[in-house]
């Protein structure tokens, strides 16, 4: 279980990133954080994970207070980030060895690993081949493998498909589902409404840190009798007239 309450964020500056936030994700679920850029979805996943800490509020995971016993915490969760972070000179086998013992919570072997990132689509002749030579979407593919291995009770993905190919994508899609289908918690954040749309059985749609939706998608189409999560989205959040927008941008491209 995953439960905050008040959970709030303002920088020094005054600005409001995360907004009193309150709710509770059970297992199973696949809760999709969603919003534009700067919609505070990061800065919620951040505060859960304690890399910053909240103005107030407490955010909870499996009933241990992340600010609290932080480390404690931190042990039914794994992370899968925009901004891939892997060391540099290792290998894609060192980086998961290193990251499964950093875990301390299984033994593993290269066998293992390898039948993890083939999964994922990562070719085997990468697999000794340092991670600085890596496209973005080959590191991605390492940090998603690294992040199954822990085999976590709460799996919190930040944009995961950054980088990655279509068939990827469509793998990292059906182990969401399944992964949600042995009652894991898949907090899952995007601003790309197609992916939400069809992945996600829970929606948070996020406005400058402001919650102003929380459902499923089909019940939030229900109640808004509005065909999609496209439509949902520029009712409750656009600020601006898309189409004139882009009729400017026409008129610019001619001028």
């Amino acid at each position: 279980m995953i439960e905050t309450t008040n959970l709030t964020k303002r920088y020094e500056d005054g600005s409001l990133a995360v907004d009193h936030l309150s709710l509770k994700v059970a297992p199973g679920e696949i809760f999709c954080l969603f919003g534009a850029n700067g919609a505070g979805k990061t800065t919620t996943i951040n505060l859960l994970l304690n890399f910053i800490p909240p103005t107030e509020g407490t955010a909870l995971i499996e009933g241990i207070d992340v600010v609290r016993e932080p480390l404690r915490s931190k042990d039914y969760v794994a992370y899968v980030s925009e901004n891939v972070m892997l060391y540099g000179n290792f290998t894609a086998y060192q980086n998961l060895d290193y990251f499964t013992k950093l875990a301390g919570k299984r033994n593993l072997t290269k066998a293992d690993y390898a039948r993890v990132m083939k999964s994922v689509g990562l070719q085997e002749e990468a697999f000794n081949v340092r991670s600085k030579n890596f496209s973005k979407g080959m590191r991605q593919k390492v940090l998603i493998s690294a992040a199954l291995l822990h085999d976590p009770e709460i799996l919190l993905l930040d944009e995961p498909l950054s980088g990655l190919d279509v068939t990827t994508g469509l793998v990292v899609r059906d182990l969401v589902r399944r992964l949600a289908g042995e009652q894991k918690i898949v907090v899952y954040s995007s601003h790309v409404l197609e992916v939400t749309e069809k992945i996600c059985t829970r929606v948070l749609i996020l406005d400058k840190g402001r919650v102003v939706a929380d459902d499923s998608v089909e019940k939030l189409r229900s109640l808004m009798n509005l065909p999609s999560l496209v439509e949902i989205f520029s009712q409750l959040v656009s600020h601006e007239d898309t189409d004139v927008v882009a009729q400017s941008l026409v008129e610019v491209m001619k001028s």
